[in-house]
C-alpha cells in the first residue's frame, strides 16, 4: 500500500486538508471558526482518508480522489472570491495554498489509480487469452 504513489499523493493531501483545522486564514481567524468552511474541510478530510483506505477497490478510490479534488477546488475558489472582496487590510496565511496543493495531489492520485487499473485490466485479459490457447490445444 505505501509503496504506491498515489498513496503518498493522498497521504500528503490529507496531510495538508487536515493543518487547515490548525491554521488561521487571516489573523486571528481560523478556518474552523467559520462553520461552511468547516464542515468542508470536515468532508475533504473524510473523502481523503477513505480514498486512503480503500486501496483494494480501485476505481471506487479513484472516484472518491476526483470527489475530493473537486470540492476542494471549490473550497480554493471560495478562498479566492474571499481574499478578491476582502480588500487590502487582510493578509491571508500560506494555508490559503493547502487546498490548490491538495487538490493538484488528488488528481495526480486519481490518475495514477486509473493507470494502474488499467494495467491490471490488460494483464488480465493476457491471461484470459492465455487460458483459451491452452483449453484448445
Amino acid at each position: 500500500m505505501w509503496q504506491r504513489l498515489q498513496t503518498l499523493y493522498l497521504l500528503i493531501a490529507t496531510v495538508l486538508v487536515a493543518l487547515l483545522f490548525f491554521s488561521e486564514k487571516v489573523d486571528g481567524v481560523t478556518y474552523v471558526s467559520y462553520v461552511p468552511y468547516l464542515i468542508l474541510i470536515i468532508v475533504i478530510t473524510l473523502l481523503n482518508v477513505l480514498a486512503l483506505t480503500t486501496y483494494k477497490f480501485r476505481v471506487f478510490q479513484m472516484r472518491t480522489a476526483v470527489l475530493s479534488a473537486l470540492i476542494t477546488l471549490g473550497l480554493q475558489i471560495w478562498l479566492v472570491v474571499d481574499f478578491i472582496t476582502a480588500g487590502k487590510t487582510a493578509v491571508f496565511h500560506i494555508s490559503a495554498i493547502f487546498p490548490i496543493a491538495s487538490a493538484i495531489l488528488d488528481a495526480l492520485a486519481a490518475r495514477s489509480i486509473m493507470s494502474d487499473e488499467l494495467l491490471v485490466r490488460s494483464v488480465d485479459r493476457l491471461r484470459s487469452s492465455r487460458k483459451k490457447k491452452k483449453t484448445t490445444k
